[in-house]
């Protein structure tokens, strides 16, 4: 589809600003987030892509990620052949990037000089629509893939969150991991990662965000410069559509394999980030990230997860690893654009067995439900919550990482609005979503039983 000849080029056009945020967008459809901080003289240069595993099937699971890697590896202007490797070229000034894959979206990022914004620009405005998708490529990335895949299948929590998340989500695509199944990095066809790239790499599909030392104005004209060029997709970008089906049962899973400790994990269901408990469409989420709902349970499901799992005080770090339970024990819930789940991860302390563990966290959990948290406790996880999110938000590359995240789930509103959220959870919010949320026909478990060399459990009841 060829971009008209007035819209070439044509200036972002300015949508809203608030908290220091300018939103602007193209004609073509690409948003833009400008956020000045002149500390430094330098600049972070962030596309987000709103694609990830999400959007993957069986056949191409771990597309988004093997693309990521493959889109490094150049275009006709940024290549091998001419000296300009993408790498190359960007380590040549200086920068600092790399480039990630979620469930809910793909990042690259880079990090440079204020003086080198246009050369990060146009790299990555060249690489949206102009990357070489090379069988060659495709099969030497793919066994660094492959490496990867197989670094994390010896990580024994790894293997368990895997195997819970598939059991949590029997349909909706939250049950693939990020990185792919074997089978489906090993054998897709290079014609069906260019397929899935010419789907989703569109500037109406992405945000750019700059962060740092820049001049408005300038910035602006070299986003339209080079991203202008590109056309939106003439067709919607395929949507995702598939609700996980309410559960109705608790779900139990057993791995046996070579490991030292055994591991429990525990997860419950839980809404979206905006508080939805079904997935919405591009244009619903949208609508709902601009005037989300007052009452939102995630706020206080992260809230009790602080409280629960974070910190030597907290409740089941005093109930399983001070008790010589278990070795460690953390918790976390999900902030995805769809309905997640709430974790709570145990080592379990060798000839302890893991049923005692689990008897813990539910007691606990049962705990909140029937009696509610202190508001000493609740006050406490606040402050921690609001600590970290200061933390990320130090320098140019965690501000465009954290309105990335944002953008992927919701919008930059998200971002803006979530300390001030988090300051307002209520005991009585804590106890309501522990009451709602934590039973058990909502409730996946998993074991990781390790096995000696003989094939028996080691971990035995005490």
């Amino acid at each position: 589809m060829a971009v008209e000849t007035e819209q070439l080029n044509a200036a972002p056009a300015f949508v809203t600003e608030s908290a220091g945020i300018r939103e602007y967008r193209l004609p073509n459809g690409l948003k833009v987030l400008l956020v000045e901080n002149r500390v430094a003289p330098v600049v972070t240069f962030l596309v987000l892509y709103r694609v990830g595993s999400r959007n993957e099937a069986v056949g191409h699971t771990g597309a988004t990620h093997l693309l990521e890697h493959m889109m490094f590896k150049g275009t006709p202007t940024f290549n091998k052949e001419r000296h300009t490797q993408i790498a190359a070229t960007l380590q040549k000034i200086g920068a600092d990037f790399n480039a990630t894959t979620w469930y809910d979206r793909t990042n690259y990022f880079e990090t440079v000089p204020s003086n080198k914004l246009e050369l990060a620009i146009q790299l990555e405005a060249d690489r949206m629509r102009n990357s070489l998708i090379a069988d060659a490529d495709r099969q030497s990335e793919m066994t660094v893939v492959r490496n990867e895949l197989e670094r994390g299948q010896n990580e024994p929590m790894m293997v368990l969150d895997e195997a819970v998340y598939a059991t949590a989500f029997r349909e909706h695509p939250y049950h693939h991991p990020t990185i792919g199944w074997r089978a489906d990095v090993e054998n897709v066809p290079t014609a069906r990662l260019r397929e899935f790239y010419d789907t989703f790499y569109h500037p109406n599909n992405a945000t750019a965000i700059i962060v740092g030392d820049f001049a408005e104005r300038a910035a602006l004209a070299l986003v339209a410069k080079y991203f202008g060029a590109h056309a939106a997709t003439p067709s919607p970008i395929p949507e995702v559509y598939t609700d996980e089906p309410m559960q109705e049962g608790e779900r139990r899973l057993v791995i046996r394999r070579a490991g030292e400790l055994a591991h429990v994990q525990l997860a419950h269901r839980t809404p979206a980030v905006l508080g939805q408990t079904r997935v919405l469409s591009n244009e619903e989420l949208a609508k709902r990230a601009v005037d989300p709902p007052t009452d939102n349970d995630i706020y206080p499901l992260v809230v009790l997860s602080a409280a629960l799992a974070h910190g030597l005080t907290s409740r089941l770090y005093q109930a399983l690893v001070e008790t010589q339970l278990a070795v460690s024990v953390t918790s976390n819930c999900d902030q995805f654009r769809d309905p997640g789940l709430f974790n709570v991860y145990a080592t379990i302390e060798p000839n302890i067995d893991p049923r005692r563990v689990e008897e813990v966290i539910l007691d606990e959990l049962r705990r909140v439900a029937e009696e509610g948290l202190p508001a000493a406790e609740i006050e406490r996880a606040r402050q921690q919550i609001l600590a970290q999110v200061a933390y990320n938000r130090d320098g140019t590359a965690s501000v465009a990482a954290q309105l990335s995240e944002a953008e992927a789930v919701a919008d930059w509103r998200f971002y803006r609005d979530y300390a001030a959220h988090i300051e307002r959870v209520t005991a009585a919010d804590v106890q309501r979503v522990a009451q709602t949320y934590f039973h058990a026909d909502n409730r996946t478990v998993g074991y990781f039983m390790p096995k000696q060399s003989n094939g028996n459990d080691e971990n035995k009841s005490s």
